[in-house]
């Protein structure tokens, strides 16, 4: 009975390693609160956002670009400044598409910044729309990009912005609060897409979860 229990012990405590938990963050904004996903598998922009996130760099500033059915920006610090003063290289991810509610990172363009690298803190939400075959056939054509079927599948029912796949690194997606994206979208804008009226990141915070292996519980908690 001793080494059943010992060797369940061992299979869990394996399978949590495996399956390594992806962090969540959560967006407070004065139009209410987004939750979204960090990728394991695009670790640079996973682990910078996280410092940033801890500095509190991004707490008290806006989101300062607003284009209803295509993306709100955010990123400069609380104080002004734009960025950190650095850049991170770009992690492109097949299985990571510019669907609504990805979380992606903005940068400068390609003439000043071949290789793609991304802003050290600027960031967008895709809200987008949604898109027939007809059109995606006409993207694929002009842009030289193959949409294979999952990405066909969620730009005709959730839609996103698919013309920017693989010029922009994506690195999380929202979780809970695409409704609060949806609103925020849809604000009043002025001169280069600024918000009439303030759109604030009140706090970014990291959520917190209960280390299921050091309680020994099911196998089923680390997922």
């Amino acid at each position: 009975m001793k080494k059943i229990l010992l060797m369940t012990l061992i299979l869990v405590g394996l399978n949590c390693q495996a399956q390594q938990k992806e962090t969540v963050v959560v967006i407070n904004t004065n139009y209410g609160t987004i939750k979204a996903k960090l990728y394991n598998d695009t670790p640079l922009h996973r682990d910078n956002f996280i410092k940033l996130v801890n500095e509190g760099w991004y707490n008290g500033s806006p989101f300062h670009r607003v284009i209803n059915n295509f993306m709100i920006q955010g990123g400069q610090n609380k104080d002004g400044r734009v960025d950190p003063g650095y850049t991170i290289p770009a992690e492109f991810r097949d299985n990571h598409f510019h669907k609504k509610g990805a979380l992606c990172a903005a940068r400068q363009g390609d003439q000043v910044n071949p290789k793609k690298a991304s802003s050290g803190s600027q960031f967008y939400i895709v809200q987008g729309q949604v898109y027939d075959d007809k059109t995606l056939d006409i993207y694929e054509e002009r842009l030289g990009k193959v949409f294979n079927a999952t990405q066909r599948q969620a730009y005709k029912t959730v839609g996103g912005t698919p013309h920017l796949d693989g010029d922009y690194t994506v690195f999380g997606e929202v979780t809970e609060g695409i409704d609060i994206v949806d609103k925020i979208a849809r604000v009043k804008t002025g001169y280069m897409d600024v918000p009439v009226e303030p759109v604030i990141i009140e706090s970014i915070t990291i959520e917190k979860e209960k280390d299921c292996c050091k309680e020994k519980k099911t196998k089923d908690c680390c997922k």
